[in-house]
């Protein structure tokens, strides 16, 4: 496989498709539009990839030499070995006003839809407005304020896809009261009240879950470099929680007190028609330094970024009606490198554990 040096962020879409990984990844050599974490995971993800593959092959320059299939295609998405007509994959290098913004009238932002149908052109066409809303809303809004807000993110009809996996996965009755980094003991229930589980994003039922964790990377990766001084590389799995709408909610914390590595906390909604003066459930950040406060309604299709750190400290006011958020938090390279020092070393501040097989749950 041949090594890449170009870092074209702005086109590339660096994270599994299959996973949503986004460390030491591979890229497509046929598209080269699509990442993935192994060979493996691009076989078994052929199936869906190549009709975006063969669209992309189609636009692109046909001035460089053409390649000849080792292997026939597999059509019917079988384990044939990878060769360059499926498209070989190549390694890819890692890429490297606060209240006013919280404002329903200043957030909204155009948000992309897509339909369960949708053509590769389609998606293509979704894909290029990202770049634009977080280099020119995002960024100075996150290094203004520490907190942003991005109302109709996916539009209401793959909002409402993603409702219904949260919902029918709610229903399995896999979620488990929330717990903390450095308690699993039943007291953590008055500190927080809701019910949660991780997802990985490929397990089954959990299709439109994975496609939202691919627009906030997306999102973020377009960021990156310009949040701040974080290098962003990684993320947690996505906290799946529900605030079950007995009047429980979760008081002031930080998500990342100790230096765990999180840097920015990203939080999408789900709560069709919600009135926070019936419904309450209102996420408020407390802004370091700042006199003022910021009230988040957790309303359908928003999605709201801020600083993990110990600049925002915020709670989940009491919720009376079923509230639906989905978490993902993003790590800085040369933090989440120090917490795992200390995490082997022994070094770290004691009851601070950073798992390292498995994503921190918030303090």
């Amino acid at each position: 496989m041949e090594k890449s040096n170009t870092l074209d962020s702005d086109r590339d879409r660096q994270y599994c498709e299959l996973c949503g990984k986004m460390e030491n990844l591979l890229k497509c050599g046929r598209c080269r539009n699509s990442f993935y974490c192994s060979k493996e995971h691009q076989r078994q993800h052929w199936k869906e990839h190549k009709l975006i593959c063969k669209e992309a092959e189609k636009t692109q320059v046909t001035n460089q030499p053409v390649k000849t299939p080792q292997q026939p295609q597999d059509d019917k998405g079988g384990s044939e070995p990878l060769s360059q007509r499926q498209g070989d994959v190549t390694t890819e290098g890692r890429t490297k006003d606060l209240i006013n913004s919280a404002k329903e009238g200043d957030s909204k932002q155009p948000g992309d839809s897509i339909s369960n149908n949708a053509k590769p052109n389609e998606i293509n066409q979704m894909n290029s407005h990202l770049p634009k809303l977080a280099t020119e809303y995002i960024v100075p809004c996150m290094n203004r304020h520490g907190i942003c807000v991005v109302d109709n993110f996916l539009g209401e009809e793959i909002g409402q896809c993603i409702l219904k996996d949260v919902t029918a996965l709610h229903k399995t009755g896999k979620f488990s009261d929330g717990q903390l980094v450095s308690q699993k003991t039943d007291s953590s229930k008055d500190i927080r009240g809701d019910k949660i589980t991780w997802i990985e994003g490929k397990e089954p039922g959990c299709e439109k879950i994975r496609f939202l964790m691919s627009r906030m990377d997306d999102l973020v990766r377009h960021c990156n470099g310009k949040l701040g001084n974080f290098e962003i590389y990684g993320r947690t799995k996505a906290m799946v929680a529900c605030y079950p709408g007995n009047g429980t909610g979760y008081v002031r914390h930080v998500d990342n007190p100790n230096g765990d590595g999180r840097c920015v906390t990203c939080i999408y909604y789900l709560n069709k028609n919600w009135d926070a003066k019936k419904h309450g459930g209102l996420l408020r950040i407390f802004p370091e330094g700042k006199a003022q406060f910021a009230d988040i309604e957790p309303k359908f299709d928003r999605l709201l970024l801020f600083w993990s750190d110990r600049r925002n400290p915020h709670e989940v006011q009491p919720a009376y009606a079923t509230r639906y958020a989905i978490t993902v938090w993003y790590f800085d390279a040369d933090e989440r490198a120090r917490a795992k020092e200390k995490y082997l070393t022994g070094s770290g501040e004691k009851g601070v554990k950073v798992e390292l097989n498995k994503p921190s749950e918030p303090s």
